[in-house]
């Protein structure tokens, strides 16, 4: 699979550049993302990290994931981060994540970026189901999926270690490519 760029009116989805790599070095530092999308435990963060990063999402021939950066079309501000990963052709499934920089929370890029890449994943991939699951506490990412038309299904039960090192209870969303 080749990466793609997708735009919408007020987001551009595009491949990662090594470029990237300073911003992603400010997004892992972060502690909601650190909290919410953890990389390796014991691990801070440097500029390597940083293309390491950027390097595996920007490379998707293996065809399990589709990662792409949330830009600003019109500056080129990177914004977030979304991506889908487990994709089985298969089965029709996927999941979904993504993370958005301070400056970019609570402005709808997240939702939007979800809407956009799921719109894609349906009509170009052909999948049938994308999940999303959130830690149950973080109701900013519950909001993002339900407003990107992910209903909640139900809860995980201390299905998931997060960047603190404990387990916490996860919401379920899902999608199907029915629900228009």
């Amino acid at each position: 699979m080749e990466p793609v760029e997708l735009s919408g009116s007020e987001l551009l989805l595009r491949p990662w550049r090594p470029a990237d790599a300073p911003e992603v070095l400010r997004a892992l530092r972060d502690s909601a993302i650190a909290q919410w999308n953890p990389g390796p435990v014991g691990v801070d963060p440097d500029l390597d990290t940083a293309r390491t990063w950027v390097a595996r999402r920007a490379d998707w021939s293996d065809g399990d994931h589709a990662s792409l950066a949330v830009a600003d079309p019109g500056t080129g501000t990177l914004l977030g981060s979304i991506s889908l990963h487990a994709i089985s052709p298969g089965s029709g499934n996927a999941s979904i994540g993504y993370w958005t920089l301070p400056a970019a929370r609570g402005r709808g890029v997240a939702s939007g970026a979800l809407a956009l890449l799921t719109r894609w994943a349906f009509d170009t991939l052909g999948l049938h189901r994308i999940e999303l699951c959130h830690a149950a506490v973080n109701a900013a990412s519950c909001r993002v999926a339900q407003k990107a038309g992910y209903p909640l299904e139900g809860t995980l039960r201390e299905s998931y270690r997060y960047g603190d090192g404990r387990r916490y209870d996860e919401h379920i969303h899902g999608r199907l490519a029915s629900d228009g």
